[in-house]
């Protein structure tokens, strides 16, 4: 099996910093991306940042010029920084893996984390 352990939320004040870390263990081929999705009370899970195994990487329009997303192959291991945030960016943050667990097996699965809080308020 896969487990996907996150790291880093809690509460900052506007204008602060976060950084999200979420590392995949167990049965783990090769990992061709891995992400943060977000979801607030209310609201429906949405996407926060992508990145691929060769560091192509992809953001909500709402996060673009304050998040960065990177990764690390050898760890499999992906990490959030999250800059001058905002109260709407108060949500439950979930990690992301799109796995391949075994050299026989072509298909991906999608694994997700169990979440961490963020909560941005003075």
């Amino acid at each position: 099996q896969v487990q996907l352990v996150e790291s880093g939320g809690g509460l900052v004040q506007p204008g602060g910093s976060l950084r999200l870390s979420c590392a995949a263990s167990g049965r783990i081929f090769s990992t061709n991306a891995m992400g943060w999705y977000r979801q607030a009370p209310g609201k429906e899970r949405e996407l926060v940042a992508t990145i691929t195994s060769g560091g192509v990487t992809n953001y909500a329009d709402s996060v673009k010029g304050r998040f960065t997303i990177s990764g690390d192959n050898a760890k499999n291991t992906v990490y959030l920084q999250m800059n001058s945030l905002k109260p709407e960016d108060t949500a439950v943050y979930y990690c992301n893996a799109d796995i391949r667990i075994s050299a026989l097996i072509t298909r991906t699965m999608s694994y997700w984390g169990q979440g961490t809080q963020v909560t941005v308020s003075s």
